[in-house]
């Protein structure tokens, strides 16, 4: 029997093999390099001994040095390659050592095949991690055409490439990047391979490359490569013949391409082959992971369309499937015991709010239905306590969706008081779960949801009116959407409370926000701020003169029709008030700009200035006549008398008020 040799890393060895590295005799050092790639050879231990010893930053000088030998070089990567394979505290050092970029660099500039073959392993290994630095791979376009270029060596590289790629291309500039390098062509010939696994890695890199990009999407689309187009080649390998993890990736090329508007909701791969794959999969006769992507790629391929929502309610059992996954157990012992068996429930039950919360988004009915499934609102509202962040994130985003319901608003939510887990929620969250959460809250800050005083106790007009000052638009959005809200109906010492604490320059500088969205929210708060006659009046004795200007700037200001269209109501508001109404009278250039509307080419806008004339020389209230002669010397009764005639109705209405209002009419 021959023995064979051990090799041990310990400290009286690694101190002599450490030195060797540094030596330029070829022979020590390739020997060290041998003795060090042994000893970690399946030992995560060794591994950790290596990293401890700070050899890592060594090893990446051997593999820059130019002077050393191939033999010298792929030793050292394969070493690297080792280490990859180690605990995930280990791949973060060599992450944390930029691994990644020295790989590439030296990749880049050697071609022998099994040198570049080990490089490409060790990448993959890499960057299959969350934390690893992907973006260096599209740093350099020369790389990435590298790449591409040894996709198609042997099936080993094609897999790595592919692979590495997938985990890589996150953006649009990366997509584009691949694009112009010729991936689209690799990709139709990848596929038409034989073997499963670089079919499923070819698979997945497609969807990078085309999700979220219509331009990509549409040319892998509508491109016959050999008489053949992608979209068929994808649909014959979701079929119940294929492995699982091809169908999976097979079904997320077609939504892809469907969410990127490169197939049509009615196509038939869409509606009739990746929809009921996905749903397939949901199935307890599957691997738990399998399950867990199956479940959040169809939450994405049905997230926008209620036809695709509807016909995925009623497939296959779905919403009890879906239970099972918020019930899954998570075993005290054996095999499934642990932290990995509390993973694995935490991962089905986010799964399943993602898909709750796209079955929701449309029709009341699938809402009723979801919450009448196995108390999913109490898992919600325990999802919404995890300390996941992404349970938490998805248990948010199932409540957004179930928010839309008016029925349920004043019912289920408030009966199990979801409003303060949510409150709760906000406190350090990150802006992505902050977006969801306070958009979930603006629904149930609504005039008919119970929730809607409590919430307002809690302090929530501080929390918003800090909203409105964030960097995202998003959370701008919500904030000064969720103040719309408190304000409609509300009681003055709410509307002075709003104002005093978001104040008059933030409302400017809302005001003259790029997004569209926030002007008119902003404009609807203060809409809501400025209704009924008391309250007018107050607002206006708080700060008059800012708002008239803030008025006066979008009137005369380059914005869309809907938007002036808000800001004459707002007008028309203060001239319903009492004394308020005297901020118009005492103000000429006002007065001017709501003449000028009044022969505006759009009929809304005319119709909004001419209310604000009625409001003003509204007989019965004091001071009318006096109104009404300043309006006449100005010449808008004539110009009422002209606009009599016209052919539209509602504008016809409008003007036929105003005139009656005049006495001497």
């Amino acid at each position: 029997m021959v023995s064979h040799p051990i090799f041990v890393m310990n400290a009286e060895t690694s101190r002599y093999y450490i030195d060797n590295l540094y030596t330029q005799d070829h022979a020590k050092c390739y020997q060290a390099l041998n003795f060090i790639k042994n000893s970690i050879m399946g030992s995560n231990r060794q591994k950790g001994i290596v990293i401890a010893n700070g050899i890592v930053p060594r090893l990446l000088q051997v593999l820059s040095d130019e002077s050393k030998t191939p033999d010298i070089r792929l030793e050292t990567v394969v070493i690297l390659g080792s280490l990859a394979k180690g605990t995930e505290e280990q791949v973060k050092a060599l992450v944390d050592a930029n691994v990644v970029s020295h790989i590439l660099k030296v990749f880049y500039v050697y071609n022998d095949a099994k040198f570049c073959e080990s490089c490409l392993r060790c990448l993959c290994t890499i960057l299959k991690y969350p934390f690893a630095d992907y973006s260096v791979v599209f740093s350099d376009l020369d790389i990435v055409k590298k790449l591409v270029q040894t996709i198609e060596d042997s099936c080993s590289n094609s897999i790595s490439t592919m692979s590495i790629l997938s985990y890589s291309c996150r953006t649009t500039v990366h997509q584009d990047m691949l694009w112009g390098a010729g991936i689209g062509f690799i990709l139709y010939n990848l596929l038409k391979n034989n073997v499963d696994d670089l079919s499923i890695a070819t698979l997945k890199c497609l969807a990078r490359v085309c999700q979220d990009n219509p331009t990509i999407s549409t040319a892998l689309a509508n491109n016959v490569y050999n008489g053949e187009k992608i979209p068929e080649m994808l649909d014959s390998m979701r079929s119940g013949d294929r492995p699982t993890s091809m169908r999976l990736a097979a079904s997320k090329c077609i939504t892809c391409l469907y969410r990127a508007g490169a197939l049509e909701v009615n196509d038939s791969k869409v509606m009739f082959g990746a929809l009921p794959t996905l749903v397939r999969l949901c199935q307890n006769d599957q691997k738990w992971e399998h399950r867990v992507e199956a479940a959040e790629i169809l939450a994405v391929l049905i997230e926008d369309d209620a036809e695709l929502q509807s016909l995925a309610s009623i497939s296959n059992h779905l919403l009890q499937t879906l239970a099972e996954f918020v019930n899954y157990p998570v075993h005290q012992s054996g095999e499934y015991g642990g932290a990995f068996g509390e993973h694995r429930a935490k991962e089905m039950k986010q799964a399943a709010f993602k898909v709750f919360a796209s079955l929701g988004a449309n029709d009341e009915e699938i809402r009723k239905r979801i919450i009448e499934t196995d108390n999913l609102i109490d898992h919600i509202v325990l999802g919404l306590k995890d300390p996941s962040p992404k349970v938490q994130l998805a248990a948010v985003r199932c409540l957004h969706s179930l928010s839309r319901s008016v029925q349920q608003l004043r019912t289920t939510f408030q009966d199990h008081s979801v409003w303060k887990p949510l409150m709760s929620l906000l406190e350090g969250a990150s802006d992505e779960i902050l977006s969801v959460t306070s958009s979930t809250l603006c629904n149930l800050l609504l005039e008919f949801s119970p929730s809607k005083e409590p919430i307002l106790e809690s302090g929530a007009i501080e929390l918003f009116c800090s909203l409105t000052k964030r960097d995202d638009h998003s959370l701008r959005l919500n904030g000064i959407w969720a103040l719309m809200n408190m304000a409609f109906q509300a009681e003055q010492k709410i509307k002075s409370q709003i104002l005093s604490t978001l104040g008059t320059n933030q409302i400017f500088t809302l005001l003259s926000d790029s997004h569209n969205n926030i002007l008119m929210k902003t404009l609807g708060l203060l809409r809501n701020l400025l209704s009924t006659k008391p309250h007018i009046d107050y607002i206006m004795s708080l700060c008059g003169s800012d708002i008239i200007q803030a008025v006066m700037m979008i009137l005369e200001g380059d914005h869309s029709p809907e938007v002036k269209e808000q800001a004459l109501c707002i007008l028309a508001n203060i001239a319903d008030g009492d004394i308020a109404k005297d901020y118009i009278m005492r103000n000429n250039e006002i007065l001017k700009k709501i003449q000028e509307y009044m022969t505006n080419v759009n009929a809304k806008l005319q119709a909004a200035a001419i209310f604000c004339v009625s409001n003003l020389v509204w007989k019965e209230d004091s001071g009318a006549a006096d109104r009404q002669a300043k309006l006449k010397e100005m010449g808008i009764f004539k110009l009422l008398q002209l606009l009599i005639s016209t052919s539209d109705s509602l504008l016809f209405d409008k003007v036929k008020t105003a005139l009656t209002q005049f006495s001497d009419s």
